[in-house]
Order: C-alpha cells, then sequence, then structure tokens
C-alpha cells in the first residue's frame, strides 16, 4: 500500500539512538510508504509540560502544528510522543488560531505499531531476528496512547523470533520522566523488578516502544552487568531487511 508520511522523531531517539530512527525509517520504506521529514521538527513538549511549564509547552505545541502537513499521516517511533500530541495538543492550543489545525494533526498522529498493524494491515514485514524476547509495555505507550497487541502482533510474526511474556509486563520500569531523577531510590527499585521478570523469562533481549523506557532499562542492565539486553522494536522489526 503506497502511501505519504510525515516521520516525527522523538528527542531520545535523535539524541541517543539514532540507528534506531535510520531503521524505523527503513521499515516505513518496506511497507510501501513515501517518507518527508522536516529537519526543523523539535520537542513535542512533553517533558516541559510534566514539570509544569504549561505556557512555554504551548509554544512548543504552536511549532509542531506548522512544522507538519496536516494531510498525511503523522508517524512516530513513540507512543508517548504522540499519545502526548493526542490527548494535550487540544487543551493547550485551545482558543488560538493553531486550534483549527490542531484537530487535524491530533488525529492523524500515529506510534508505528499502531500505525503499521490498524492503518497498513501490515503485520509480517519479513523481519528475522533469532531470539527469545519478552515484551515490556510502557505506562506511556500502553495508557496514554493505547497499544498492547499491536507490538506483540508483529513480534510473532519475526522470523526466529521467539516471544515469552513475563509477570507484571504491565507495570512501570521506573523511569517516568523526571521521576527517575526525583525519586532515584523508588525508581531504582521498580527497574530492578522489571529486569529481574525479565531475566526469569530466559529471555535474551527486552523490547520496547519507547526511547525512555530503553534508557532507564539498558543502563540498569549494563551498570549491574546483567545478562540480558534492552532494545526498540524498530531496531527488530528492521532487522533483515
Amino acid at each position: 500500500m503506497h502511501m505519504t508520511v510525515e516521520i516525527f522523531i522523538p528527542c531520545f531517539i535523535d539524541q541517543l539512538y539514532p540507528q534506531t530512527g535510520f531503521n524505523f525509517v527503513k521499515i516505513l520504506e518496506k511497507a510501501g510508504c513515501e517518507i518527508r521529514y522536516n529537519p526543523k521538527q523539535s520537542c513535542c513538549g512533553q517533558p516541559a509540560y510534566n514539570s509544569g511549564y504549561s505556557k512555554e509547552t504551548a509554544e512548543l505545541a504552536k511549532k509542531f502544528v506548522a512544522d507538519f502537513n496536516e494531510s498525511h499521516p503523522i508517524v512516530s517511533p513513540g507512543g508517548s510522543c504522540a499519545g502526548f500530541v493526542r490527548n494535550h495538543y487540544p487543551d493547550l492550543l485551545k482558543g488560538t488560531s493553531e486550534s483549527h489545525y490542531c484537530d487535524s494533526i491530533v488525529n492523524n498522529i500515529f506510534e508505528l505499531t499502531d500505525f503499521l498493524v490498524n492503518k497498513l494491515n501490515c503485520v509480517d514485514l519479513g523481519a528475522e531476528f533469532k531470539a527469545k524476547v519478552t515484551y515490556h509495555d510502557s505506562c506511556s505507550a500502553l495508557r496514554e496512547y493505547g497499544i498492547k497487541q499491536e507490538p506483540r502482533t508483529l513480534l510473532k510474526n519475526v522470523k526466529g523470533l521467539e516471544l515469552i511474556e513475563m509477570d507484571d509486563c504491565e507495570v512501570c520500569c521506573g523511569f517516568g520522566g523526571t521521576f527517575a531523577v526525583k525519586h532515584s531510590a523508588i525508581s531504582s527499585a521498580m527497574v530492578s523488578q522489571k529486569i529481574e521478570n525479565a531475566i526469569k523469562t530466559g529471555a535474551e533481549y527486552i523490547v520496547t516502544t519507547e526511547a525512555s523506557c530503553l534508557i532507564n532499562l539498558e543502563g540498569y542492565i549494563k551498570k549491574n552487568k546483567l545478562p540480558i539486553k534492552a532494545i526498540h522494536i524498530a531496531d527488530i522489526l528492521a532487522s533483515g531487511l
């Protein structure tokens, strides 16, 4: 299915996981999409909003609306950012000249796995990844954006991959934006439990759709030299393409 899409790259992927961004593009092209990328794009405003800076976030929201074409689907490799735009932009831009365009943007922004499964009806990209993996449901992807089965459907169709569910897969990994900094002891205990549950499955990888979770999981794993790796789902779906 041929479709022109705009892509939105979250800050963490842009700065810390650029290869995941390239893999994201590779996946969409494999699915038959023509990619458009506006290099002027910036943060969606979620970090500022979560820290109480609503006015500053509104300015970023105005820029976001101006940076994207409302007639094309906007796809992002992160449910956190897509969910934030969907759920908070209408209030942030209420009463502004950008509010009209906001409605079109809000209804046309998608997280990657949702877009592949539910918009393109593409559940098998021909990827190959020979490993045992377990999936972590990110709080924002699950509760704010609303994906649950979509990532699992895609993973189950990856050749050579074995998906094993872990205990408490829907429990937070402890990142929570500034929560990990403000409440580091609680955050550390949460990520410790998450990784322990993942290791118990015998999985070689813990998979997530969110770069924010990836930072937290990967940091704890490397610090404690644990026998498991954290990986973004885009890096698996692009494997072998």
